[in-house]
């Protein structure tokens, strides 16, 4: 299961979730986390005028807060690798992806 974000995407396996940014100029780099290690999943809806988020929670991590702004639109920072900006679009795939992470953990 797959969820294109903003400069990025989420992938999940079953087992493990892939978060692969891609910054302008660098290769990607992927950071993996097991779904049985989340302790909370974080999910903002897009709108129109602001892109929403995904953020996975992990033991002994606070959740990267949001930043406010015009430019950043109540989000975690793009340095946050647990959190992935996400379209309007990709809203109903990214309810799915985090109700299928939620079963899997439980």
């Amino acid at each position: 299961m797959d969820v294109k974000g903003v400069q990025g995407t989420i992938s999940f396996d079953g087992e493990w979730i892939t978060i692969t940014k891609t910054p302008i100029g660098a290769r990607p780099a992927p950071v993996r986390i097991r779904a049985a290690d989340v302790t909370g999943t974080r999910y903002k809806a897009g709108t129109r005028l602001f892109h929403g988020y995904v953020q996975f929670v992990l033991p002994g991590s606070l959740a990267a807060g949001e930043k406010s702004g015009v430019m950043h639109g109540g989000r975690p920072s793009y340095e946050d690798p647990h959190s992935l900006s996400i379209p309007r679009k990709s809203n109903e795939a990214a309810e799915k992806l985090v109700a299928v992470i939620e079963q899997a953990r439980g």
